[in-house]
């Protein structure tokens, strides 16, 4: 069993680290998937449950004498070592958070074994979690003997209960729990997501059977159905706040009410696996996109296959804030993956006709005009830009000062810039902002006259987003009348933060520093346009010895 627990999945739940969950793909299944469905209990008969557990659930009383209470917790260790021992299905786990979920306790026994129903006590902080066979449970138990788990930052107790199976009141268990069929949702869609690509994903989890695509309320929808509860609660866990590329693609996913797909057309836009003769539905021009892209489809699932041999998930995948996949081929924090966006799909393509926007191309050289040229500088542009990304060069052109070039660290960022900032107005004049066909910016050979015009800042310690998964990704907003300031010093104060704006020529009209936390604050200006100036002016602003005021475009209004 050493070779299960290798993994640190759980390190950010557990004191000590989650094995590695049994992929299906890896680890086959002894018998029919459906035989193993999660439910989730409801709380009816949970008296009747801990009375046959083997546990005494010990109420508030009145107090006692020393002596009385020393014989009910000696008599209760004695109840509790007589459990230890009895290897069943069921694990009796106690002292969980009053806020824990039924995620929270099948997430536990995940990485052991198919987890078939769950059971969570609020009231008494218990759970009962029932296992498909029991050498998972042993497996568990034996695990969790030799660390303690913890939830919610509380430490747990895993044991067996006396109970061979769970037997809970599955009246309205299914409206809204587990279920073979999940929908997704993809927020914030930066990249088209083909297909293909869902299904490399999904299918780390347990085998997909189908999947459908569709548009509804202007966002990108999917139906993804397994053949059992087991595999699509995994997913579900593992997944949902996931981003798929860093920054952008946020997978949200909750239950379908379906519990099976009827998918007539094996195409771009639906799918299924279990019956691949299936008539594509779209005619010639289909025909034509699947001769063309399904052999590079093909390599990209073979060769996803094979960088996820083992079933190792690396960890940038699993962090909040990091991308699962990278649209480039260079995976973040160094994890390749195949590049999903060198496919290369019109927007009259099936699986692209409802979304609003055609696929990126790989620039990362952004073409911005008619800029105010008597107030524009190289580091203006480099403070405004790195708003949206990590600037790596910016190059004011010698002969036409009113424009620039400007190369970003990667292209998802490059069009972030674009989306936010092309017509907003920059000092007075409303600036363009374009993809250039160029894919570097040129540093001035030695001797030609520049005069200054051309920055390198590749090294620049005033990056936003250089770590992977930075949460910065999570806090990009439009240009607005209000600024984020964080950074601030205890010793700096409310006048002190105003009177520093107000030299640079910038009236704040409300300011309001964070309740919980005086390091942030919320500024609002006049209006967007003298935003715009304060964050370029102030960015960087040495507040004290040590400290320096970070400036970013906040969503909140004061």
């Amino acid at each position: 069993m050493e070779g299960l627990f290798i993994d640190k999945v759980g390190a950010a739940m557990m004191s000590c680290p989650l094995p590695l969950p049994l992929l299906p793909a890896l680890h086959p299944q002894p018998a029919l998937a459906s035989d193993f469905p999660i439910h989730i209990g409801i709380k009816r008969g949970s008296d009747e449950l801990l009375s046959q557990s083997g546990v005494t659930v010990m109420a508030p009383a009145a107090p006692h004498h020393a002596d009385n209470n020393n014989q009910d917790s000696a008599a209760k260790k004695v109840k509790l070592e007589q459990n230890v021992g009895k290897p069943s299905r069921v694990i009796h786990i106690r002292n969980i958070p009053n806020e824990t979920t039924e995620a929270e306790i099948i997430q536990l026994g995940l990485p052991f074994g198919r987890v078939t129903n769950v059971l969570v006590l609020k009231g008494k902080n218990q759970a009962f979690l029932e296992m498909a066979e029991e050498i998972s449970a042993v497996a568990m138990v034996a695990y969790f003997g030799g660390c303690v788990a913890q939830l919610r930052g509380r430490a747990v107790y895993v044991q067996f209960s006396n109970h061979k199976e769970l037997k809970t009141d599955q009246t309205h268990s299914n409206a809204g729990g587990p279920n073979t069929v999940l929908r997704v949702i993809i927020e914030h869609m930066l990249y088209p997501i083909v297909l293909d690509v869902l299904y490399s994903i999904f299918q780390r989890y347990g085998k997909v059977l189908k999947i459908v695509t569709f548009t509804k309320n202007n966002s990108f929808q999917a139906l993804i159905q397994y053949p059992d509860t087991g595999s699509a609660q995994m997913a579900k866990t593992a997944l949902d706040g996931q981003n798929i590329y860093n920054g952008c693609c946020t997978l949200r996913i909750d239950y379908s009410k379906m519990t099976c797909l009827n998918v007539k057309y094996n195409n771009d836009k639906s799918r299924d696996y279990t019956n691949p003769t299936l008539p594509s539905g779209d005619g010639d021009a289909h025909q034509l996109l699947t001769s063309e892209l399904m052999p590079q489809r093909a390599r990209l699932a073979l060769a996803l296959a094979s960088r996820m041999s083992g079933g190792v998930l690396a960890p940038p995948f699993l962090g909040l804030g990091s991308g699962l996949a990278s649209p480039y081929g260079v995976g973040v924090g160094g994890v390749g993956l195949p590049a999903f966006g060198a496919l290369t799909l019109t927007p009259a393509s099936p699986a692209l006709r409802a979304l609003a926007a055609p696929p990126l191309p790989l620039a990362t050289v952004l073409l911005v005009s008619n800029l105010n040229e008597e107030m524009v500088t190289p580091d203006a542009l480099f403070t405004l830009f790195g708003v949206y990304g990590d600037v790596q060069r910016v190059k004011i052109l010698y002969n036409k000062k009113d424009s620039a070039l400007i190369q970003m660290a990667e292209p998802h960022q490059a069009h972030l810039a674009m989306t936010h900032m092309d017509k907003l107005r920059v000092f007075g004049k409303a600036m363009r902002v374009m993809l250039s066909k160029h894919q570097t910016v040129q540093l001035p050979k030695e001797g030609q006259p520049d005069a200054g015009l051309t920055r390198d800042y590749s090294q620049s310690p005033l990056h936003r987003f250089k770590k992977p998964g930075s949460k910065n990704y999570q806090n990009i907003y439009p240009p607005s009348a209000t600024l984020h300031l964080s950074n601030i010093p205890a010793t700096v104060s409310e006048d002190d933060i105003k009177d520093a704006f107000t030299k640079r020529g910038f009236a704040i009209k409300v300011f309001k520093f964070f309740p919980k936390d005086r390091k942030m604050a919320l500024v609002q200006l006049p209006s967007i346009d003298d935003a715009v100036a304060a964050l370029i002016k102030m960015h960087n602003y040495q507040l004290s010895e040590s400290n320096h005021l970070r400036v970013s475009f906040s969503k909140s209004s004061i």
